[in-house]
């Protein structure tokens, strides 16, 4: 009987938490750590004048093009997004892309979910995301920082793909398009902030866009980088205005600040430089 009894009690103490008279806590069993924070690529991005690093046809000017290690042909895209008309996935923090490249068989959708990075703290923002799901072990996103003129913001961007057989930048109807978002709805947009919440807010999105712009791709002080001319429709609604994004992606945190300053000294240099940050896919939201 003694026996029985101390093999019930060490049962009761493996499986509760005793506090001892000192303040001194006993715990009988180890508990799940939790996932640790996801560890983020790196894209730097700087708005150049388009009045100085573009031809009149809206190309990169010659000396841009040598000085940046451009190819002179460049890569076209065709995108569009999509959101309500009160932008109530923008108001969370979500995006919701879909665009096609030149080269490619295949449309590309994209979920991604932002979070702002307060006076540089990147620990701080990766820390908020892990307590609402985003974390190291998730490999359906992929974590980055964006990094342009004064701030920070940290995204993670779930990109799935959808075959097809049209050609060149070829979008399908606005229609076909919602309706494979909609498919391919990954499950944290779609329960964000309660069941079917994303679902219901994209089945009652439209189009915003399409704008096809050009990419061109380089080589610069050994790093891959890429010039972007998005014609944007401007804020009188009257016309088109480019928008000019020089940029460069890395994994390497602790080599990214010193490119960055390096990319960000040449283009002020070159009088290239607009001193301002801009987010493209804010822009298209509120003009079109």
């Amino acid at each position: 009987m003694v026996l029985k009894k101390w093999k019930k009690v060490t049962a009761s103490l493996m499986l509760s938490i005793v506090t001892l008279g000192s303040g001194m806590t006993f715990v009988g069993a180890p508990q799940a750590s939790a996932a640790a924070n996801a560890v983020p690529a790196y894209e730097v991005k700087f708005l150049a004048k388009p009045e100085l690093v573009l031809n009149t046809d809206g190309t990169p000017r010659s000396e841009v093009i040598q000085t940046l290690g451009l190819n002179s042909t460049p890569r076209n895209i065709n995108v569009e997004y999509f959101d309500t008309n009160a932008l109530g996935l923008d108001q969370q923090g979500w995006n919701v892309r879909f665009r096609k490249k030149d080269d490619k068989n295949n449309y590309e959708l994209t979920y991604k979910k932002r979070y702002p990075v307060i006076n540089g703290d990147i620990n701080a923002a990766l820390t908020l995301a892990n307590q609402e799901g985003f974390d190291k072990s998730d490999d359906n996103y992929e974590a980055e920082i964006d990094w342009g003129y004064g701030k920070q913001t940290l995204s993670f961007s779930n990109t799935k793909k959808v075959d097809t057989s049209a050609t060149g930048v070829q979008l399908p109807s606005e229609q076909a398009a919602l309706n494979m978002l909609l498919d391919k709805l990954p499950g944290k947009l779609k329960n964000w902030t309660s069941s079917n919440w994303g679902k219901q807010q994209l089945t009652q999105s439209r189009a915003y866009g399409p704008i096809t712009f050009q990419r061109y791709e380089g080589t610069w002080n050994g790093q891959e980088l890429t010039l972007e001319v998005w014609p944007i429709r401007n804020a009188a609604g009257t016309g088109i205005e480019n928008i000019v994004e020089v940029s460069f992606k890395t994994d390497d945190a602790v080599a990214v600040s010193g490119l960055r300053t390096q990319l960000l000294q040449l283009l002020e240099n070159k009088n290239w430089l607009i001193p301002a940050d801009g987010l493209k896919t804010q822009t298209i939201l509120e003009r079109y």
